[in-house]
């Protein structure tokens, strides 16, 4: 699963593939490291808009992973969506797209270590979004020195691996959307149309662009 990625591209890049209308993330800066429990930007549906907003990375987590637990960290990567837990957040006011430019798998090693691996489409690395759904103003408690907090929060979906993330991670890849048609199937679409795109991408299309780091660039 996919606990590591950068967005290094800019607002205008974001705002020409998204079309989104509304912005709320100020300047926003280049982020090399993302990890879950991050902000990061997300392009959303609320309230009748397309807007780009910050909000925390992990939806809330099923009940039954909450036993014996004082703080829900929040749910980073979602593969089956088929899940009632799941199901309520796949209509079209909870769906976003997120913006990325590289993402990480973890590639076990003989010695035990487990270090990323960096994959883009290209050395350039060129925007693209993962499928995603989010969630507003959720009372939690992250962690337990924060206490309750009241977070938008979101997470993306994940597929089988196609043969170069398989290569390192053999579970799973992200969802990717890589036109403007695909995200706006993702977010307008049925939800029936819009679970198609939740599909490994073609063989070949990524590029491994660094090893070893915990950021990209």
């Amino acid at each position: 699963m996919c606990n590591l990625y950068s967005m290094k591209s800019n607002q205008e890049a974001v705002r020409f593939l998204a079309r989104y209308i509304k912005d709320f993330t100020g300047n926003m800066p280049p982020l090399p490291g993302i990890f879950p429990d991050y902000l990061a930007p997300i392009i959303r549906n609320h309230q009748g808009a397309r807007e780009l907003a910050m909000a925390r990375w992990g939806m809330p987590s099923p009940v039954f992973a909450l036993k014996g637990r004082n703080s829900d960290p929040g749910i980073a990567n979602i593969r089956n969506v088929k899940s009632p837990h799941w199901r309520r957040w796949l209509g079209v006011e909870s769906r976003c797209v997120v913006p990325f430019t590289s993402f990480s798998e973890n590639e076990a090693l003989p010695d035990g270590s487990r270090p990323p691996v960096w994959f883009a489409f290209g050395e350039e690395r060129p925007l693209a979004f993962f499928a995603g759904i989010w969630t507003p103003q959720w009372k939690s408690v992250r962690k337990v020195k924060e206490g309750e907090t009241t977070n938008d929060l979101f997470a993306f979906l994940t597929t089988e691996p196609n043969k170069e993330v398989g290569a390192v991670h053999s579970k799973a890849m992200p969802v990717i959307l890589t036109t403007p048609e695909e995200i706006e199937t993702w977010m307008t679409a049925s939800a029936d149309e819009a679970s198609r795109l939740q599909r490994p991408l073609p063989d070949g299309s990524l590029t491994i662009v660094a090893r070893g780091e915990k950021k990209d660039g």
